[in-house]
């Protein structure tokens, strides 16, 4: 008597989930609109003592799990409140059975603290990327990450998208005898990219920093010739706006003929918003990675959509294509 065995076979269909967090819901409602898909919900709330409660509506077995998340502060929900919510989205997916849990942060929080600056100092970049591979994520999506090597604190792969071409496409309108400035040496690579992209020259602010008082740079000289010129000073982020500010002062002290700041994150902290509006900016030009109340916004402020670029890069993520080809290689610094 034969015997045969058969084999049982499925043919399912992979399914897309993106979740968001409190900390920026516009973006993730943009970036699933130009999915074409609703927003999944995943009832974020809080406990009477502070702690957050998750709770997925739907099914997500065997699927695709997208959970986008701003490290930032917004309302009484403060950057540490973004981190810890995700990270409880990211475990609860990973203990739905979802199939991959890709963990998508727009704004990656504690990216300054990438090394050890002085003794007795943590690294905690690194942590924030241990936590969400403990948590569950087997994948990351940041967008201009403060320094590239993060990259590497994550043991699975990272997706790092740049806004570049979102900000060069805008700056186009200023490319006449235009410079393009990094406002620390630091930068100068990321100034050199997009130079060399709008075709123009480049030149440097060379300032120091403050050993005892964070926050605090002061400018001191100009490398390169902007006498007469537009300027674009380009940085990945403006924080409490200082550095940026007088490296623009000191572009209009040596001829500059208009200066306008290019900065992919808005995190505009303390005296921020007062220094950019009296700044000498023409325009100050952003993306929306940070979520800004109507408080925040200003005269001189243009805020442009990151939404196409992480729509895409899902979408890339999901049938299994190549991320860089969506930049022609440009997000790999």
């Amino acid at each position: 008597m034969n015997i045969r065995g058969h084999g049982m076979e499925s043919v399912t269909k992979k399914k897309l989930h993106l979740f968001s967090g409190r900390h920026n819901i516009e973006l993730a409602q943009e970036v699933s609109d130009e999915l074409g898909i609703g927003l999944s919900d995943a009832n974020p709330d809080q406990f009477a003592n502070g702690e957050t409660h998750i709770r997925f509506d739907e099914s997500i077995r065997g699927s695709d799990v997208f959970i986008m998340q701003s490290h930032a502060n917004v309302g009484d929900l403060s950057l540490n409140d973004a981190v810890m919510e995700q990270l409880i989205m990211v475990d609860t997916a990973r203990r739905a059975s979802a199939k991959r849990i890709t963990a998508v942060m727009p704004f990656y929080g504690y990216a300054r603290q990438d090394r050890k600056s002085s003794g007795r100092e943590p690294i905690t970049a690194r942590l924030i990327a241990d936590m969400f591979s403990a948590a569950g994520a087997t994948r990351l999506v940041a967008v201009d990450l403060h320094s590239g090597q993060i990259q590497g604190f994550f043991n699975g792969p990272v997706d790092h998208l740049t806004a570049a071409p979102v900000l060069v496409n805008h700056l186009k309108q200023f490319a006449e005898d235009l410079v393009v400035v990094s406002p620390d040496a630091g930068r100068v690579k990321v100034a050199e990219r997009y130079a060399q992209t709008l075709g123009a020259d480049l030149a440097i602010v060379h300032k120091t920093r403050s050993k005892t008082l964070k926050n605090m740079s002061e400018a001191k000289r100009v490398v390169g010739e902007v006498d007469g010129r537009n300027c674009v000073l380009i940085d990945d982020m403006i924080d409490t706006a200082g550095t940026i500010c007088s490296a623009a002062e000191l572009l209009v002290e040596r001829g500059a003929k208009t200066v306008v700041a290019a900065a992919t994150h808005a995190v505009f902290s303390g005296p921020a918003i007062d220094r950019l509006k009296n700044s000498v900016f023409e325009r100050v030009i952003v993306t929306n990675t940070l979520p800004l109340a109507d408080s925040e916004r200003f005269d001189k402020l243009e805020v442009l959509s990151v939404a196409p670029l992480i729509a895409e890069t899902i979408k890339a993520v999901f049938e299994d294509t190549s991320v860089s080809n969506i930049f022609q290689g440009q997000n790999q610094n």
